[in-house]
Parts: structure tokens; C-alpha cells; sequence
């Protein structure tokens, strides 16, 4: 007889002693989702997670990992069992394999960690000012960590970062009790992973919890006592004031943060104040103000002569991230010549991916205004490859989509594909 094949979940299960019966009564849920859960088919809601990890006997980020796992491991059934089960005489034809098998089964498995991962984050922000007890390392030995969570956001990582930050989180509520310059090294890196936390819960939708993460960054900033992390706040406010449509207090806070950047001779410095006109130049562009958008830009441009392309205070400045914010605000404005202008540059590769990935975005709705629909999808294909979640997750990659699906009387495959992955319509 051969030898049964256990999935990575249901083999803890059986290490836990459970049989299927026996954990499904433990969970107040039928056999049958057990059985869902461990053929990879179906995940645990986030709600039911912290049970199943207590059944298990392991940790939740534990838990993720036997999910994703899991989850990797459910492929359709091989030939061998398809002959077996078929009927005498009948003639078989190997099934064709769904398009993108692989490469789609990774990105779910990533977004049920994500949102498994949101209520331990609230959790932990919740005791900020209450830590649980745990080892805590000085603010330099964390330096390590921040910088790896700065990375995984701006490369699209988000369910390495969503795994990782409310631990990460919670050790730096522990570091800042531990003196008065502790205090203030610990309240930097703190601000430095809200700002993480907010990439996740931003793109993921919890705008609930973005606002609250803004909030907690800039009363993190100022007791760090860094104007450049209040610089870095105020940037990543404005997804707070794009959500609701207030783009008059947007442009006031960003010039306003600008006018307090201090020391322009530095490098940081020079970014920050390049950053926030770079940003502000979007806003005007969405509110229709080309003047104002130029000024911004002219700003951005002189700020992007004096430092090199890098990442200042969790945020990405230079030539580069420049020429991107130029192609969006040339969007936003629908100018066509801004748009050919930007179009004939492309991203370096050593940029992060998600500010590649922003690039095609908003190049693909260039594509759009001008009706150049084979070029927006084939921009659409490119965003996908340089950051999958960041695209898959992002409103207007589904807009795009749905806009060329309409357009399209007979849709290619790969459209078809490609509007399936980003959950288009």
C-alpha cells in the first residue's frame, strides 16, 4: 500500500493528535472545511486562525506559514490518478494545465497571510504604550530589521512584511521604555515601521487602519524629534487626503512640510524638500492646476540636481522617482505631450519594484487617453512582472483592465488572464 501523502497542515494536525472529527468539534466547524483547509482549497478565516494555531499548538506567524505551504501544495490531480478514476474505454486527454497555474496559486497564498496578519497588527498597535514582555534588543541591534522591512515594502513584499512587523512592532514599543535616548533612536525606527505597516494596510484596503497608523507615525516622529521623518509623514498623509478627495488640504500640508524642511545643504534634506514637491505636483495635476504642478515640479527638479537616486527617511527621491511623478502628473493633466515625453523613458531596473510598478501603472492609463490599447496592456503585463502584489492589489490596474475589457468586442487570452489574476471586470 502505498504511503499517504500528507499536506504540510494536515501533518500538523496529526502531530497535535487530532484526528479531522475530532479538531473539527475542537472548532466548531464541519469535517468537511477541515478537509478544505488541508487540501489547500479553502483557507481559515482570520477569525477562526487564532483557534486553529492554539489547536496546533504554534504560533500564528507558524500557522501562515503551514497555510501558504498548504496552499503550495495544491495542484490538480496527476495523470496517474486521472487514469485511474476514469471509465474503462474511455479515451483521455490530458487537461491543459489553467494559464499561470504556478505563478497564481503564490499571490493568494500571500494575501490570506496579509489578512490573517491585520488583527495582530492592531493588536500591537493597540499596546504601544503597554508592550507585552519579551526580549528586547537596543535601538541599534533593530537597525537590521527596519532597514529589511523599509526593503520589503518598497519591493512589494507585503506578506513578508505583514508576518513580521507586529513582533517587530512590539519590540520597539519595548525599546522606547528603556531611556531618554533610547527614547528617541527607538521612536525613529518606530515611525520608520508604521511607515511599513501603512504600505500594507493601505494597498489592502484597511484605510481604517492607514489612518491610524498615519496618525501614530507622526506622534512617533515628533517625539524622535526628526523634522525629516515629519517630512517622510507628511508624504505618506496624502494617501489619507487622495481616499477622500481633499486634495486643497493635501497641496496646503505638503507645501507646508516643505517650508519646514530644514538645512537644504544636506543630501536628506535636499530629498525630503524634493519629495514633497514631487508629491504636490500630482496633487495639482489631479486637482487640474497645471500652473501649480509646474511650480512643483521646477522645485522637485532643482532639489533632484543635488543627490542621487536612493531611499531618505522610508522614501525614494531622486532623477528617477522624479521622471515617474512627471509621467503621473502628466496623466492626471491628460497633455498628451507630457505623456510621449515620459513615455519615452523607461525605469532603470536597480529602481524598488513598486515605484517601477507605478510607473507602468499610470503609463498604461497614459496609453489609455491616447488609445493605444495594445500598448496600455502589454504596460500592464510589465507592471505585473516588476511588483505582482503591488499591481494585483492596485484600483486603477482594475480600472485599466476593466476599461479594455469593454473596448474589446473579442478579448486576447492573455487580457482575459491577466484581467482574471487582478480580479478585473
Amino acid at each position: 500500500m502505498a504511503a499517504r501523502l500528507l499536506t504540510p497542515l494536515a501533518a500538523a494536525r496529526e502531530a497535535a493528535g487530532y484526528t479531522q472529527e475530532s479538531l473539527a468539534v475542537t472548532l466548531k466547524v464541519e469535517r468537511t472545511t477541515i478537509g478544505r483547509w488541508e487540501r489547500g482549497v479553502q483557507s481559515p478565516q482570520p477569525w477562526q486562525r487564532p483557534g486553529l494555531a492554539r489547536a496546533l499548538q504554534v504560533a500564528l506567524d507558524e500557522l501562515d506559514d503551514l497555510l501558504r505551504r498548504t496552499a503550495r501544495r495544491s495542484t490538480r490531480p496527476t495523470s496517474a490518478a486521472i487514469l485511474a478514476s476514469a471509465p474503462i474505454g474511455l479515451e483521455l486527454v490530458p487537461p491543459a494545465p489553467p494559464s499561470g497555474d504556478r505563478r497564481e496559486r503564490e499571490p493568494v497564498a500571500e494575501v490570506d497571510v496579509i489578512h490573517a496578519a491585520i488583527p495582530r497588527l492592531r493588536r500591537a498597535l493597540d499596546r504601544l504604550d503597554l508592550p507585552d514582555e519579551g526580549p528586547t534588543r537596543t535601538s541599534a541591534g533593530l537597525h537590521g530589521d527596519i532597514a529589511r522591512a523599509s526593503d520589503d515594502r518598497l519591493q512589494s513584499r507585503y506578506g513578508s512584511l505583514a508576518r513580521r512587523l507586529p513582533d517587530l512592532i512590539a519590540e520597539l514599543a519595548r525599546a522606547g521604555q528603556l531611556g531618554d535616548t533610547a527614547d528617541r533612536h527607538a521612536a525613529a525606527l518606530l515611525t520608520l515601521a508604521l511607515r511599513a505597516a501603512d504600505g500594507v494596510a493601505f494597498k489592502f484596503g484597511y484605510l481604517d487602519l492607514s489612518a491610524r497608523l498615519i496618525d501614530l507615525m507622526r506622534s512617533a516622529a515628533q517625539l524622535a524629534e526628526d523634522p525629516l521623518l515629519l517630512a517622510a509623514v507628511a508624504y505618506v498623509r496624502t494617501e489619507t487626503f487622495f481616499a477622500n478627495g481633499d486634495l486643497d488640504t493635501a497641496a496646503r500640508a505638503l507645501e507646508l512640510a516643505a517650508d519646514h524642511v530644514p538645512d537644504l545643504e544636506t543630501a536628506s534634506a535636499s530629498a525630503a524638500f524634493g519629495a514633497l514637491h514631487m508629491r504636490a505636483a500630482v496633487v495639482a495635476g489631479r486637482a487640474g492646476k497645471p500652473d501649480r504642478a509646474a511650480d512643483h515640479l521646477r522645485e522637485a527638479r532643482r532639489a533632484a540636481t543635488a543627490v542621487p537616486e536612493g531611499v531618505y527617511q522610508g522614501t525614494a527621491f531622486g532623477p528617477a522617482s522624479l521622471r515617474i511623478h512627471e509621467l503621473a502628473v502628466a496623466v492626471e493633466l491628460r497633455d498628451p505631450l507630457g505623456i510621449e515625453r515620459a513615455a519615452a523613458w523607461h525605469p532603470p531596473d536597480n529602481l524598488p519594484a513598486e515605484r517601477r510598478s507605478h510607473y507602468f501603472i499610470d503609463l498604461a492609463r497614459a496609453q489609455l487617453t491616447l488609445g493605444r490599447h495594445e500598448d496600455a496592456y502589454l504596460c500592464l503585463q510589465s507592471a505585473r512582472q516588476a511588483a505582482p502584489e503591488h499591481t494585483r492589489t492596485h484600483p486603477q490596474v482594475r480600472h485599466s483592465l476593466s476599461t479594455l475589457l469593454c473596448t474589446h468586442s473579442a478579448p486576447s487570452t492573455g487580457l482575459l488572464d491577466l484581467a482574471a489574476w487582478a480580479r478585473a471586470r
